[in-house]
């Protein structure tokens, strides 16, 4: 499409009842990110409250007309997806329109092929339409869908906004909230205030994940007088809360109390037991049916699997083991899905493999070709592996000729177990009950004994690409090489998502590729250059880090480092710097390295973290050239098997990940807010983290929120002077001392 064309979704395809608009872009520097929000719009051409403004702090709508995804990595960079149920947009919103945008001084102009695509239910691209030169913009509109009549429309907009996000909301009509310097963190609808009875991830405190919540046995609640109110307070109507564009910070996994157990040899009883699975055949059929159920039961965590799949929102129930008729042998898919919105139905049947099973393409095609005959809208397989871009788990062939058309769909057990540590560790469910319900999947899913743990092999091109490394007889253009690879991707994807759940944060692999980069082509770039120089790398970009974390395996040495830089203070002197850096790695690994870089990109000093505490003076260059910032690092033996062994390199990488980012990046204890990512933007940005202020509920709460918001006023003000007059002071006390 051009900007300022249009056409109507239903010349384009019949199975426009839900859609998935996908925004997408690449960065050459691979660092690159942007966050998409959503306008649902009357005739007026404003919203109907602040409520119909969907982003990062309001990412779904109660009617599932409007749902955020997830982002998903591409072979040049990330997409984000948001899934619209068409036929549960209310009547009155005439147009949604669908933007994105930048932050922290960010703009569009830096990123490359900013694109918007759109998609039918059963995942085909209806449609595309690229955005040019962007400029210096730090929002931009990339389309709208509207209603001509009973039909949808969209059109290529294009228009950037130099006032960002809040700019571009405000221009529809929303109140927002954007002074993220003063104002109260929005607290989550589904969240406890103090005054209520206190609860902890939708639990309440002092109940452990693995308690189930008590019930009432009187069946009702004590009487219990409310507060009197005066007149005035109880006449006047509670202001409703604006939405802040600065993002809400992932509520930390809260720490567990004392168990009751007397040692370590009792086990807590579970609801989903795993002890008794003798065969792949029930690993298969227990954790389908597990999770299948906790997705009708936890309807927030069953509608974050379906919806990426073009399903509606509305009733779901599940099935296992259900007979089909196909051919003279009937088939029995894993699971069903069913989902009835409006009076209509969307099914899908499930496929599941465990325990490192590779997916069967005859079975996946007899399972395509039934949920056509029948008018089932998708066929999802759920396994260990993790999908790549222009690489297929299975080949199937789909006959176009077909009227109606089943969309094939891929779920890894390490996407679920992502999804289930977010809404229990940062997000949560508002509800006890179901909160318990999603722990007790998550120990079943991690349980050594469930098959359930996502990818977990290597390949068997691992060892004879290893040995041939080792012996110098790796030839380019080996396709076992290409082999080791797409393995290498899939690891590192599985790495981002267990990371993303233990921190609340996105974390994505940063590609560093251009507009038109072929997935294939650099798959075997990277091969080759694996025969040459024996080394896999992969860059990670975790939201609030304060750069590319960065993964490397040599296969030549058998080691492993995973390393991050950060630019050094713009103010300051250097020795300060060091200073100030050692100190912030106090709980950090003695044998972390610590390297100054320099102008130009010469080597500068360098040394662990045991030798540099008691002298950080000797990370300053000798003969004094310009510090442009630090790389710290941390080494570890890489392990050898393919498999997912304690001994395997699989669980070497996630070792040395976790070790990293929750020692160097994110040590337990120092705060993670949005200025604050862990290490600060630099060793000389010490960011205080965000206080909490009062809950608003009464005059005498209003004068303490007034009291704690001038207090935080002046507490910032001493944090901005404060670096400084540590830089002089420690600068005239090196002087002293040396003199």
């Amino acid at each position: 499409m051009t900007k300022g064309s249009n056409t109507a979704l239903s010349a384009l395809s019949e199975n426009t009842g839900s859609v998935i608009v996908s925004l997408g872009w690449s960065s050459p520097a691979g660092d690159g990110d942007a966050d998409v929000s959503v306008l649902l719009l009357g005739q007026d051409g404003k919203v109907r409250s602040d409520a119909d403004f969907y982003f990062y702090n309001n990412p779904v709508a109660a009617d599932g007309s409007v749902q955020l995804l997830d982002k998903t990595p591409t072979e040049d960079g990330n997409e984000d997806r948001i899934g619209f149920d068409l036929t549960a947009v209310p009547p009155e919103v005439d147009r949604m329109v669908v933007a994105a945008s930048r932050y922290e001084g960010a703009h569009f102009g830096e990123l490359d092929d900013l694109r918007v695509t759109l998609s039918d239910a059963v995942g085909e691209t209806l449609l595309r339409f690229t955005v040019g030169d962007a400029g210096t913009v730090s929002a931009i509109i990339f389309g709208e869908l509207y209603r001509r009549g009973d039909e949808w429309k969209f059109r290529a907009v294009g228009q950037g906004y130099d006032s960002g996000l809040a700019g571009l909301a405000t221009d529809f009509g929303v109140d927002v909230d954007d002074d993220a310097e003063t104002a109260v963190e929005v607290v989550d609808d589904m969240a406890v205030t103090a005054a209520a009875e206190p609860a902890v991830n939708g639990r309440p405190v002092g109940v452990p994940p693995g308690t189930a919540p008590e019930p009432d046995p009187s069946g009702a609640l004590d009487a219990v007088p409310a507060p009197r109110r005066s007149a005035d307070e109880a006449g006047a109507p509670k202001p409703a809360a604006r939405p802040r564009t600065a993002k809400k910070r992932a509520a930390p996994p809260s720490t567990p109390p004392k168990s009751l157990a007397e040692n370590d040899s009792w086990k807590p009883a579970r609801l989903f037991p795993v002890s008794a699975l003798k065969s792949d055949r029930d690993r298969e059929m227990r954790a389908t049916s597990v999770l299948l159920s906790v997705m009708t039961q936890v309807p927030r965590f069953g509608r974050r699997l379906t919806a990426a799949f073009g399903a509606p929102s509305g009733r779901m129930e599940t099935f296992t083991e259900v007979s089909l008729p196909h051919g003279d042998t009937p088939r029995r898919p894993d699971g069903v899905i069913r989902i009835e919105r409006a009076g209509k139905l969307w099914t899908a049947l499930v496929e599941t493999k465990t325990n490192g099973n590779a997916l069967k393409a005859d079975q996946v095609q007899a399972y395509m070709d039934i949920a056509a005959r029948r008018g089932y809208e998708a066929v999802i397989t759920l396994s260990n592996d993790v999908a790549l871009e222009g690489s297929p788990l299975v080949d199937v062939r789909i006959d176009r000729r077909r009227k109606h058309q089943v969309a094939l769909w891929h779920l890894s057990w390490a996407e679920v177990a992502h999804q289930a540590q977010m809404l229990i560790r940062h997000e949560g469910v508002g509800n006890a009950a179901r909160t318990w319900l999603l722990q007790e999947l998550l120990h079943y899913l991690q349980h050594e004994n469930s098959g359930c743990h996502g990818f977990q092999n290597m390949g068997s091109a691992w060892v004879p690409v290893r040995n041939g490394i080792s012996d110098e007889t790796l030839c380019q253009g080996d396709p076992r090489a290409l082999e080791v690879v797409e393995s290498w991707e899939r690891l590192v994807r599985q790495v981002c998502l267990r990371l993303g759940g233990e921190l609340g944060q996105k974390v994505l692999p940063a590609q560093r590729a251009r507009r038109g980069t072929d997935p294939e082509a650099r798959r075997m770039q990277l091969a080759d250059r694996l025969c040459v120089e024996g080394r896999l790398q992969a860059e990670l970009r975790v939201e609030q880090a304060p750069g590319l974390l960065t993964i490397g395996a040599d296969l030549r040495t058998g080691r492993l480092r995973t390393s991050i830089e950060f630019p050094a203070p713009e103010q300051g002197y250097p020795l300060s710097w060091v200073k100030r850096l050692v100190r912030r790695l106090a709980e950090a690994p003695a044998d972390l390295h610590v390297e100054t870089l320099l102008e130009g990109g010469t080597g500068g000093p360098r040394g662990t973290l045991e030798r540099l505490r008691p002298e950080p003076a000797d990370m300053l260059p000798k003969g004094g050239g310009a510090i442009t910032g630090f790389r710290l690092s941390l080494f570890k033996n890489m392990g050898n098997s393919r498999g997912n062994a304690e001994s395997s390199f699989i669980r070497s990488v996630d070792d040395a990940v976790h070790r990293f980012h929750s020692t160097v990046i994110f040590p337990p204890g120092r705060s993670r807010g949005p200025a604050d990512g862990g290490l600060g933007k630099g060793p000389g940005c010490e960011a205080p983290g965000r206080r909490s202020a009062p809950h608003v509920s009464s005059p005498r709460n209003r004068r303490a929120r007034s009291i704690f918001l001038q207090f935080e006023a002046a507490v910032r003000v001493v944090d901005l002077v404060a670096p400084q007059f540590a830089d002089l002071a420690e600068a005239v006390a090196d002087g002293l001392g040396g003199g």
